[in-house]
């Protein structure tokens, strides 16, 4: 059985069982290949965690607390971070799958997105101002009343965003990405 207040303790290989976790505070931990998918994270925070080879796949994250977690080559596969703690939520994800993710309404400011599967991902309502997303895949994601002011797509790809249902000044594009802003108009680009 865990303590209720963890601090600088690398967890490696563990599959946590339904309420292995609730109601506790993780601070400066690493979690290597660790299971969550069975966890339910009522009243759980991680500050300054790191997650490297985790799977959360259809995970229930709700109500769990995210400040500064970094996830590398996790699994977030249909995972709807819409009811996290959205105090202080701050987070980054590298090499991670987020495939029909939901981040619905979420303030996602500065959160860097890198090499990540985005495939039919909900930002629907989503604040993404300076949000980076560097190499990631958005196939199919929704981009609908977002406000993604100063958000970086430039190396990015298969992403369809209209202008006109979302927030775009100075966002960032590549030349080969206008087409995922036109792709409205049913234009041919050559």
């Amino acid at each position: 059985m865990l303590a209720n207040y963890i601090i600088d303790t690398h967890i490696i290989d563990k599959i946590f069982d339904v309420q292995e976790i609730m109601y506790r505070d993780f601070e400066r931990c690493t979690f290597t290949n660790c299971d969550f998918t069975e966890a339910d994270f009522l009243g759980v925070a991680f500050t300054d965690c790191i997650f490297i080879s985790c799977n959360f796949n259809e995970a229930k994250i709700n109500y769990v607390s995210l400040r500064d977690a970094s996830f590398t080559n996790c699994d977030f596969t249909s995972v709807n971070f819409a009811m996290v703690d959205d105090l202080l939520f701050s987070v980054e994800f590298k090499d991670c799958i987020l495939d029909y993710a939901k981040f619905y309404t979420l303030k996602l400011k500065g959160t860097l997105f890198t090499n990540c599967s985005l495939t039919a991902v909900d930002f629907m309502n989503s604040d993404l101002t300076d949000v980076i997303f560097d190499n990631c895949n958005l196939h199919k994601s929704v981009f609908s009343d977002t406000i993604a002011n100063k958000a970086d797509f430039t190396t990015s790809y298969n992403f369809t965003i209209d202008p006109e249902r979302n927030k775009l000044k100075k966002a960032k594009f590549s030349q080969a990405g206008l087409k995922g802003l036109l792709e409205k108009y049913d234009l041919i680009i050559k």
